[in-house]
């Protein structure tokens, strides 16, 4: 029987292409897309990403959400608190590890580690330390979309602002910039790939400079 795990799932590139990695080597099964919720504003921190279309990526992945439900303001520890309970919620139901989709920040994997220590759960990262141009190589020649829906406008010029990210942009990147943002330069919503059952449908929503970053809000298309 494969071990049950959550996904760490922030609604972008690093995240979908984890989940496609982790059903490719069939190694384990992922039962639930693990995300915090801004209640308040009904999306995902930082990406910006809203409820709507975060459930349209569960559905179209064929995993559950869990969501976690934040207020705003949020104070690390009310987070603390809250990623605990899902932890402890986690292992009541067989669940033996979360999946991560970090590349290669020391300190952010330090903090995962420490913070699921002694909780029964195991941090995995199926994607560290690999060459961050090379995976998104890889994402793009496997029909990865996901489009930049949030940037710091001090190491990303606005024009890369809501666009898809493809083999032109990438070649683009500006000296310095990771190609896979994971310095926090960038931010993307995934909305098609081999790890949904069909592509997510999506219109451009208005673009706003917000707390020293550039977001694009997306919308759902609707037939």
């Amino acid at each position: 029987m494969k071990r049950k795990i959550l996904l760490s799932w922030s609604s972008g590139k690093d995240s979908a292409w984890t989940l496609h990695l982790l059903r490719q080597r069939g190694e384990v099964e992922v039962v639930g897309l693990l995300t915090t919720i801004n209640t308040h504003f009904q999306r995902v921190a930082m990406h910006g990403t809203r409820h709507a279309l975060l459930k349209a990526q569960a559905d179209a992945a064929r995993v559950p959400l869990w969501e976690v439900p934040l207020p705003w303001p949020c104070s690390n520890d009310i987070y603390e608190a809250a990623m605990s309970a899902a932890c402890t919620s986690a292992v009541q139901q067989g669940i033996s590890a979360v999946a991560f989709g970090d590349l290669f920040l020391e300190d952010v994997r330090r903090y995962r580690e420490d913070h699921l220590h002694g909780t029964g759960l195991e941090p995995m990262f199926p994607l560290w330390g690999r060459d961050t141009r090379q995976v998104m190589l890889e994402m793009l020649d496997a029909g990865v979309r996901a489009r930049i829906v949030c940037a710091d406008p001090s190491k990303l010029a606005g024009d890369f602002i809501g666009c898809d990210l493809d083999y032109d942009i990438l070649s683009r990147l500006p000296a310095g910039v990771d190609p896979c943002g994971e310095n926090g330069e960038f931010h993307t919503f995934t909305h098609a790939g081999p790890m949904f059952l069909q592509p997510i449908p999506i219109k451009d929503g208005e673009i706003v400079a917000r707390d020293g970053f550039i977001y694009a809000d997306i919308l759902p298309e609707l037939n």
